[in-house]
Formats: structure tokens, sequence, C-alpha cells
């Protein structure tokens, strides 16, 4: 099994910044694009930011020039670094990465438990 902890979380003030790592653990025999995904004020789960284990990354439109992912395949971990937060930034930020255990067993996605940031004004 694969598991995600994530870490990091925590209340700054508007215009700060915070640092999510994300690492994931178990018996991992291949594991793919790894992304943080948020949820805020009741909306639907949606993309922060992935990368790729070539390092080819994608951003959601509203954390493009502030937020930075970057990845270590040595540790199998991805570290989000979120710049100039707003308050509309404030939710729940879910580590996910598709993994397998095995070369026979099926791949699927992995969801870390989530961990809350909070940005005040």
């Amino acid at each position: 099994q694969v598991q995600l902890v994530e870490s990091g979380g925590g209340l700054v003030q508007a215009g700060g910044s915070l640092r999510l790592p994300c690492v994931a653990s178990g018996s991992i025999w291949w594991i793919g694009r790894m992304g943080w995904y948020r949820e805020t004020n009741g909306n639907e789960r949606e993309l922060v930011a992935s990368i790729s284990s070539a390092d080819s990354t994608i951003y959601g439109d509203s954390v493009k020039g502030r937020f930075s992912i970057t990845r270590d395949n040595t540790k199998n971990a991805i570290f989000l670094q979120m710049n100039n937060l707003k308050t509309v930034d404030t939710g729940v930020y879910y580590c996910k990465a598709p993994a397998t255990w095995s070369s026979y067993a099926k791949t699927q996605d992995y969801w870390g438990q989530g961990t809350q940031v909070t940005v005040s004004s």
C-alpha cells in the first residue's frame, strides 16, 4: 500500500508564505504525476499544481505566479511553495498521486489526509 503524508499547513497573514511538503511512503513500485489539490469555501476540489517525475508542471490559473511546485524523486516527495497568499487561498489542501505497489497491481489514485491552510486579512 501507498500512503501520502502532508504537513506544513497553518495560519498566515495575507501576503505571507507557507511551504507544504508531501511524502509518499510504503511499497511503491511506480508513482506518477504528483499534485496538490484544495477545497476552498465549500467549492469542489480543484487542482492547485502538479508535477511529473520529469519536472513538467501544471498550475491552476488562480495560483500562477504565486505558487511553485518542486519534486524530489529520490524521496517520492513534492513541495508546494505558496507566496503572496490571499484570503481566498484558505482551505484544505490535499496531496494526490497515482501509484502502484507492484508491476502486476493496478494503478490507483492515492490521497493524503489533507492539511488546513488559513490566510487571515
